[in-house]
C-alpha cells in the first residue's frame, strides 16, 4: 500500500510559541476539537492524554509513540494512530530541533458522533461481509494512510483552520462523518491484506482478494469475480466498495502496480517486460496509471533505486 501524505498546515510564528514542546493550536468544532502540536526540540516521555477517541495523524518530522504499556513504535509522516478515550500516550521526540521540528494533528471526536455515524451506516448497510458491524477496531489502531483517507484528513484541516463561514460547523460535521468511514474502510483494507490467505475458506471477500492476488496476471472481470462472491455484479461491486472504500477495478489496478514497483525494485527489467508481468497489456496505460499512483514514472523510479 502506498503511503500517502498529508498536507502541511503554516506553522506557528516564533514570537506565538509558548512553549518548544507539542506548542498547542486548538480549533473547536461541533462534536471535535482539532489540535495542532508542533515540538521544536528534543524531548522524551511527554505525556498526552484526551477524554473522547483521538485520530492523530503526523504531518512533518518523527515522533517515538507509546501505547497500552507496550514497546514504542517510530510514528512518521504518512502514517495515523486511533487512541481510545482517556488512553495515555507517551512520546519521545529523539530528532525534533528547532530548524526540524514535528507537526501532527490530533483530532478528538465526541463518543455521540461515533455512535451516530456507525448506527447510520448499520442500518443503511447492513449487509457486510467482512464484520458483523460498522465500527472502529482499536486494536488495529497504527494505520499507513490511503489516499481517501488522507484527501478527507487534508479537507477537515483546511476546514478546521481556514473555514470562515456561518455554515463552518455543518461542513465539518459532514466531513466528520466521511472521516470516519474512509477510517473503517482503511482499517479493513489493512485487516485483510493481512488475514485473506486464512479467511479464504470461510469469507466471501477474503476468497475473492485470494483469487485477485493468484490471478493477478490473468484478464479478471467483474463477471468472474463476483461468481467467486457467489453474487450478482451490482450486488458484489457496491458491497466492495462499500467495505474497502475502493471498487473491485481500483484494488485490482492498485495491487498491478504494487507488483510493477517490487519488479522495478527487484532487478533491471525493461520497462515493458515489467508491463506484461505486473498484468497490463498497454504499455502506455502501465506508464500513466503508475505516474499516476506513485508520482513518478517507471523509468525514473527504477533509475532512482538504482542509483541508492
Amino acid at each position: 500500500m502506498s503511503r500517502q501524505f498529508i498536507a502541511g498546515v503554516p506553522w506557528r510564528s516564533d514570537r506565538d510559541l509558548k512553549t518548544l514542546v507539542e506548542n498547542r493550536t486548538t480549533y473547536t468544532l461541533d462534536n471535535c476539537e482539532l489540535n495542532i502540536f508542533e515540538t521544536h526540540q528534543e524531548a522524551r516521555d511527554v505525556n498526552l492524554v484526551f477524554g473522547d477517541l483521538v485520530l492523530t495523524t503526523m504531518l512533518k518530522g518523527k515522533k517515538v509513540m507509546h501505547l497500552f504499556d507496550k514497546a514504542g513504535f517510530d510514528y512518521l509522516p504518512g502514517e495515523s494512530v486511533i487512541v481510545p478515550p482517556n488512553e495515555l500516550m507517551k512520546i519521545d521526540f529523539p530528532e525534533a530541533k528547532f530548524d526540524n521540528p514535528t507537526q501532527c494533528i490530533a483530532l478528538s471526536i465526541s463518543q455521540e458522533m461515533i455512535e451516530n455515524t456507525f448506527n447510520l451506516l448499520n442500518e443503511r448497510f447492513p449487509d457486510k461481509m467482512l464484520s458483523e458491524d460498522w465500527g472502529l477496531d482499536l486494536s488495529n489502531f497504527h494505520l499507513i494512510n490511503t489516499q481517501d483517507l488522507s484527501e478527507i484528513i487534508n479537507r477537515f484541516i483546511r476546514i478546521g483552520v481556514k473555514e470562515r463561514s456561518k455554515e463552518k460547523d455543518v461542513i465539518a460535521t459532514l466531513a466528520l462523518k466521511e472521516l470516519l468511514i474512509r477510517l473503517t474502510q482503511t482499517q479493513a483494507r489493512e485487516m485483510l491484506e493481512k488475514t485473506y490467505k486464512q479467511l479464504a475458506s470461510n469469507n466471501r471477500l477474503a476468497h475473492v482478494v485470494d483469487y485477485m492476488k493468484k490471478n493477478i496476471r490473468e484478464n479478471l472481470t467483474l463477471e468472474t469475480l463476483s461468481a467467486k462472491a457467489c453474487m450478482s455484479k451490482a450486488h458484489f461491486s457496491r458491497s466492495f466498495k462499500n467495505e474497502l472504500g475502493i471498487s473491485p477495478m481500483e484494488y485490482i489496478l492498485k495491487e498491478r502496480l504494487n507488483l510493477a514497483k517490487n519488479y522495478l525494485r527487484m532487478a533491471n527489467y525493461q520497462i515493458q517486460e515489467v508491463c506484461f508481468m505486473a498484468g497490463f497489456n498497454n504499455i502506455t496505460y502501465f506508464i500513466r496509471a503508475f505516474k499516476a499512483e506513485f508520482g513518478t514514472t517507471p523509468k525514473v523510479f527504477q533509475n532512482s533505486i538504482q542509483i541508492q
